[in-house]
């Protein structure tokens, strides 16, 4: 009788990917950032077991399902944090939800509303300031007209680049912020000051 070991049967990246309707070049993206371990391979080939297809079942829940970001779904799919680690981690994401639903329920409202308008041209809807007011930061600042409303959010300064009204400043609390990703302005110094004038145009805490 032999006495070799079983091998445990395996598939290869191809049939791992299409188990859970995705490219294999995501599973080689989720291994390569972290999310998964790398499967034993022979001749060099990926082979996925058993046990590696939960995990990627796993890491698919995490990703595609509780739409988390690649670094918090590792916490919870590499299966090498604790349980209260990755319940944290699992915790935040859901008020990382709840605040984006509720940014969406605001869009949904505010769109249907938008379809109310009897104008051709929105820009000349009798109630547009209103709406400004409402749902931008133009509401933080004084009433007037649109042009002075525009000079007071940058201070008051003048038109070249490196005078002191052009800094950005952060439309929440005032402080001067750099530039964004790819050179972009940013218009909040941090995701707080983001989220309190959200609330605020929203009426929230």
């Amino acid at each position: 009788m032999s006495t070799d070991p079983v091998t445990p049967p395996a598939v290869p990246i191809s049939e791992a990917a299409a188990l859970y309707d995705l490219p294999p070049s995501t599973l080689r993206w989720w291994e390569d950032r972290g999310l998964l371990g790398p499967p034993p391979r022979d001749a060099g080939r990926r082979r996925y077991r058993e046990a590696d297809l939960r995990r990627l079942g796993v890491a698919y829940l995490c990703c595609v399902t509780g739409l988390m970001p690649l670094s918090k779904a590792a916490v919870v799919a590499a299966g090498q944090a604790r349980r209260e680690d990755w319940q944290g981690t699992v915790a935040e994401q859901i008020g990382v939800l709840a605040d984006r639903i509720d940014q969406l329920t605001a869009a949904r409202a505010y769109l249907q509303h938008l379809l109310q308008c009897e104008d051709a041209d929105m820009t000349d809807c009798p109630y547009l300031e209103r709406e400004l007011v409402t749902w931008t930061p133009r509401g933080r600042l004084p009433a007037g007209d649109l042009v002075s409303a525009a000079r007071a959010a940058r201070g008051g300064g003048g038109d070249e680049k490196g005078e002191v009204g052009d800094e950005m400043r952060c439309v929440s609390c005032a402080r001067v912020v750099g530039e964004g990703g790819r050179g972009r302005p940013r218009r909040y110094c941090s995701a707080a000051c983001r989220q309190r004038a959200y609330r605020a145009r929203r009426g929230v805490g």
